[in-house]
């Protein structure tokens, strides 16, 4: 055998060792790893654009809490996990205001659009 398959085998099955032991973990533990946070909004009037706009930055705001992650190489998915989990929220809120107002949020692609919070 060839004096530098020697060396790299080794090398290469520990690298390959590592990668899938970095793949099956986090898969393994998925279920453990499922976070959800209830948004409540009894306070709000989600008839008006103001009311939407609120609940929809309540929705927004827990989507990062669910989805903030340590783990420098889990980070690369958080804003995935925060369009996902706003998407499932809107539609379990079932509220056409709400519906509309993030499809055209994200028709625009615009998610910096200030949102009015008045008194």
């Amino acid at each position: 055998m060839n004096r530098k398959y020697k060396t790299s085998f080794p090398l290469a099955f520990a690298t390959a060792l590592l990668l899938t032991c970095g793949w099956a973990a986090p898969t393994a533990f998925a279920d453990e790893l499922i976070r959800s946070e209830t948004v409540k909004f009894p306070d709000l009037n989600v008839t008006t654009q103001e009311g939407v706009q609120r609940l929809y930055t309540r929705i927004h705001t827990a989507a990062e809490r669910v989805c903030a992650e340590r783990d420098p190489i889990l980070r690369l998915s958080v804003n995935a996990c925060i369009n996902k989990a706003e998407q499932n929220a809107i539609a379990n809120a079932n509220l056409s205001q709400l519906s509309a107002y993030y499809k055209n949020k994200t028709k625009t692609g615009d998610h910096t659009l200030p949102l009015v919070a008045a008194r």
